[in-house]
C-alpha cells in the first residue's frame, strides 16, 4: 500500500480539498495517496463552489468528494500531514501527538523540501525518505517570520481569491514533488 499525504484545513471545503486535487495531479505516477480532512469539518458536505470551480478547471472530477472531520486515525495513518495553518498544525498535534514529527504547514514543508537533501537510505519509500530529509533540513533553516506559514483562507472571497490560493498551494507542492522524486 502506498504512503499517504493528508492535507488539513478548517472545514475541508476550500484549502485542503483544493490541495488534495492539486497534489493528486502533481504527484500522479508516484507511489503516494492523497486525502484531506478538516479540524472543524462537518462530515458529508460538498466543496465550496469556488473551490469546485478551481479543481474542475484543472480537470479534476470532484463529484464524489465529501468533507470529513479530522480524526486521530487519519493522522496516525498518514506518512505526511500538511496543514493550511499553524493553528491546524497545533490541532493535529493535540489530536495525535505521535504524528507531530511528520506534521508541517504546507508552506513550512515547501521551504524544508527545497532545502532538503535525501540521503538514499535503502529500504525506505520515496515519501518516507522525503519526510526524513525535510526533518533533517529543519535544523538548518531559520524560523519563518510570523504569518508566512499560514495559507490564507479564501472563504468569503471572490473566485480570483480561490485561484490565488490554489496557485499558492501549487507553488508549495512543487518542492514536495521534486523531493519525493529525488528521494525515490
Amino acid at each position: 500500500m502506498p504512503d499517504g499525504v493528508l492535507f488539513v484545513c478548517h472545514a475541508n471545503m476550500c484549502r485542503s480539498p483544493m490541495a488534495e486535487f492539486i497534489a493528486r495531479r502533481w504527484l500522479a505516477g508516484l507511489p503516494v495517496t492523497v486525502a484531506s480532512a478538516g479540524t472543524d469539518a462537518i462530515d458529508g458536505a460538498g466543496m465550496h463552489p469556488y473551490a469546485v470551480e478551481v479543481a474542475t478547471g484543472d480537470g479534476a472530477d470532484v463529484t464524489a468528494f465529501r468533507t470529513r472531520r479530522l480524526r486521530p486515525e487519519h493522522l496516525t495513518s498518514a506518512t505526511l500531514v500538511l496543514t493550511a495553518s499553524r493553528r491546524q498544525r497545533s490541532a493535529c498535534a493535540a489530536l495525535a501527538p505521535a504524528a507531530l514529527g511528520r506534521t508541517f504547514t504546507l508552506h513550512q514543508f515547501a521551504r524544508l523540501a527545497a532545502a532538503a537533501r535525501p540521503d538514499g537510505t535503502p529500504g525506505t519509500t520515496p515519501l518516507r525518505a522525503a519526510v526524513a530529509a525535510a526533518v533533517r533540513a529543519r535544523g538548518r533553516l531559520q524560523p519563518a517570520p510570523d504569518g508566512t506559514d499560514d495559507l490564507r483562507d479564501p472563504i468569503g472571497g471572490s473566485p480570483a481569491d480561490f485561484r490565488r490560493c490554489a496557485e499558492e498551494i501549487e507553488r508549495s507542492i512543487r518542492p514536495l514533488r521534486a523531493l519525493i522524486a529525488t528521494a525515490g
